[in-house]
C-alpha cells in the first residue's frame, strides 16, 4: 500500500491497553493489546502506576508495529482515549506524583457526602449535569486537599489517564472538553466554571486544571523522545480524544443523525448513553448521571452507568465453576458461557427479579449508594440454575431501563456494543426490558475507533464528524431488532415492582454493612 493510509487509535482501559490500526475508511486492519494492572488497598483505595501505564501503551504500539508492515511510515495520525474519571497527578519535570487514583477508588465517599450538602451543590449539578461520586477527579481532589495535602502540594497539574498518555506523546499538558466540563465545567459552553470549582472547595487549587483542547481541531506533534519509545515517526499528529465512554458510543453509533438514539455498552460495567441536543438535556431530580459532550457540535450524551453489568453473570458462572471443580469436574468459565443461550431459552421469562448491584463499590446509576448489593427476589424450590441466569440478564435489562428513564424518557432506538450482545436471546431480553428496538454494532474496537474518527476529522480526511460517521459507523450497524410484544408486556408489568424494591432495599444494605 501507499504510505499515509493508517490512523492509530490508542485506548487505555482499566484492564487492557489496545493499539488499533484503521484505514481512512474505518476498516480495522490490526489490533495489539497489553494487560493493564491496578491494585487495591485498605480504605477503598484503587490505584495504578502511571509510569507502567505509559510503558504498557508503548508496548501495545510496538506490538502493533510487528503486525502491520511499515506502520511508522503509514500512520498519518494517532488518537488517544482512555478510562475516565480518576486523578493522575503530575509534578516537576512531568513526573508522576505517586500512583494514580483510578475511577474505582472509593476513598472520597465521606467527602462526596459532605460536598453534596454544600450550598453550591445544586448549582454545580446544573452546570455539569453530573452527579458527584467517588469516581470523579473533583471529589478525589477535594478529598486529597483535606486528607492528603502533600499530594496536591507536590503537583503541578491534575490529569486524566488519556491526558497523561497525551503528555507523554506530545509534551503538552491538556485535557478535553468532555472530562473538563462534566467534572469542573459547564456542558453548555464546555469550559471551566468558577462556581463549580468553588462548590468542590478547590478554588485554591484551580492552577492544577490543564488547558482544554478540542481534538477535532487541534493536534500536537509526536516528540522525538516518544517517537524513539514507540517506533513511530517524530512529528506525527497526535489527537486528544474524549473520554472512553463517549468514544465507544461514537464508534458504536450513539449519534448518526437521527433523533432520540442511544447506545448501551454491555460489558463488565453497563454504560447507557443517550444523544440529545444541548438545549434538550433533562436533569433528573435525583441529581445523578453524567452529561458528556460529543465531538459533534451542538450535541451531548446524557449518561447513566451501572457499576456492574455482565460482572453479575461472571459471578454466577464463577460460582458454578468453583462448585463443579471442587468435586473434580474441570469446567472452566468459557465452557459455561457457551451454555448461556440454552439457559435463557429454556427458562420462563420474568419468574424472578434480580437487582444487579454485585460490585463491591456499590452503585452510581441511576442512584448513588456505595452500600448497594445484589439480590434475587421470588426464589422458590422450583427454580433452577437457568432461571437464575435469565433473572440476571433481565436484571441487567431492568437496570438499563432504570438508567434511561432517569434521562427523561426512553430512547427510540438503542445501538448495542460489548461482547455479551452477540447473544441473540440476550438482545431480545434487553430490547423487551427497555421497550425499544436494538441494533448491534459490528465494530470490534469502538473506543479506539471513536478516537480515530476525531483524528480523521482533525487531519482533514473528513470535513465533519457527520460525514465521518456515514463512512465509519453506519455500514457496521445491523438491522433493527424490534422487541417481542408479549415479552415486553411481561416486563412492563414487572418493572414498577423492580423499581419499588430498589427504593426499599437501602435499609437492608445498610444493616448488612454493619457486620
Amino acid at each position: 500500500m501507499d504510505s499515509g493510509d493508517i490512523i492509530l487509535g490508542l485506548d487505555s482501559g482499566t484492564s487492557v491497553v489496545k493499539a488499533v490500526a484503521f484505514d481512512l475508511e474505518g476498516t480495522q486492519l490490526a489490533c495489539a493489546s497489553v494487560r493493564n494492572r491496578y491494585y487495591r488497598s485498605e480504605g477503598g483505595a484503587a490505584q495504578q502506576s502511571m509510569s507502567q501505564t505509559w510503558q504498557d501503551a508503548v508496548t501495545a504500539i510496538r506490538k502493533l508495529g510487528e503486525r502491520v508492515d511499515n506502520l511508522a511510515a503509514r500512520v498519518v495520525a494517532v488518537a488517544v482515549t482512555a478510562q475516565g474519571d480518576g486523578s493522575w497527578l503530575v509534578g516537576a519535570n512531568n513526573q508522576p506524583v505517586g500512583d494514580a487514583w483510578i475511577w474505582l477508588d472509593a476513598r472520597a465517599a465521606p467527602t462526596v457526602e459532605k460536598l453534596n450538602h454544600h450550598p453550591l451543590a445544586a448549582a454545580r449539578f446544573r452546570a455539569t449535569g453530573t452527579g458527584l461520586n467517588t469516581c470523579q477527579q473533583g471529589s478525589q481532589l477535594a478529598h486529597m486537599a483535606h486528607f492528603y495535602p502533600e499530594l496536591l502540594a507536590n503537583s503541578e497539574v491534575a490529569l486524566h489517564c488519556k491526558d497523561w498518555l497525551y503528555l507523554n506523546l506530545t509534551g503538552i499538558r491538556a485535557t478535553d472538553p468532555s472530562e473538563a466540563s462534566f467534572t469542573f465545567g459547564n456542558f453548555r459552553h464546555q469550559r471551566y466554571d468558577d462556581q463549580v470549582i468553588a462548590a468542590l472547595g478547590l478554588g485554591q487549587h484551580r492552577h492544577l486544571l490543564p488547558e482544554i483542547i478540542e481534538g477535532t481541531e487541534t493536534t500536537h506533534p509526536l516528540t522525538a523522545e516518544a517517537a524513539q519509545a514507540t517506533g513511530l515517526r517524530a512529528g506525527t499528529p497526535i489527537c486528544l480524544g474524549y473520554v472512553d465512554m463517549a468514544m465507544t458510543a461514537l464508534g458504536a453509533g450513539v449519534h448518526t443523525g437521527e433523533a432520540n438514539t442511544a447506545c448501551s455498552i454491555v460489558g463488565s460495567t453497563g454504560v447507557h448513553l443517550r444523544s440529545v441536543a444541548i438545549d434538550e438535556v433533562w436533569l433528573n431530580p435525583a441529581q445523578t448521571g453524567y452529561v458528556i459532550p460529543l465531538p459533534w457540535p451542538g450535541y451531548v450524551t446524557q449518561v447513566q452507568t451501572n457499576m456492574a453489568s455482565t460482572l453479575n453473570l461472571d459471578w454466577l458462572l464463577n460460582l458454578a465453576s468453583d462448585l463443579l471443580n471442587s468435586f473434580g469436574c474441570e469446567i472452566d468459565h468459557a465452557r459455561l458461557v457457551g451454555h448461556i443461550d440454552r439457559w435463557l431459552n429454556a427458562a420462563k421469562p420474568g419468574s424472578l427479579l434480580y437487582h444487579p448491584y454485585i460490585s463491591i463499590a456499590g452503585e452510581r446509576g441511576p442512584f448513588v449508594n456505595a452500600e448497594a448489593r445484589a439480590s434475587f427476589t421470588g426464589l422458590s424450590y422450583t427454580h433452577n440454575f437457568g432461571d437464575l441466569v435469565r433473572a440476571i440478564i433481565e436484571g441487567i435489562g431492568f437496570a438499563a431501563r432504570d438508567c434511561y428513564q432517569a434521562m427523561g424518557s426512553l430512547p427510540g432506538e438503542i445501538r448495542l456494543t460489548g461482547g455479551a450482545v452477540r447473544s441473540q436471546p440476550l438482545r431480545q431480553i434487553l430490547s423487551a426490558c427497555i421497550g425499544a428496538p436494538v441494533r448491534i454494532s459490528q465494530r470490534d474496537e469502538a473506543g479506539a475507533a471513536g478516537a480515530a474518527m476525531m483524528a480523521a476529522v482533525a487531519i482533514g480526511a473528513y470535513p465533519s464528524m457527520e460525514s465521518c460517521v456515514k463512512t465509519w459507523v453506519m455500514p457496521l450497524l445491523d438491522a433493527p431488532e424490534a422487541p417481542a410484544s408479549e415479552l415486553m408486556q411481561r416486563y412492563n408489568q414487572l418493572f414498577p415492582t423492580y423499581q419499588q424494591l430498589r427504593n426499599d432495599l437501602p435499609a437492608a444494605w445498610h444493616a448488612l454493612k454493619q457486620f
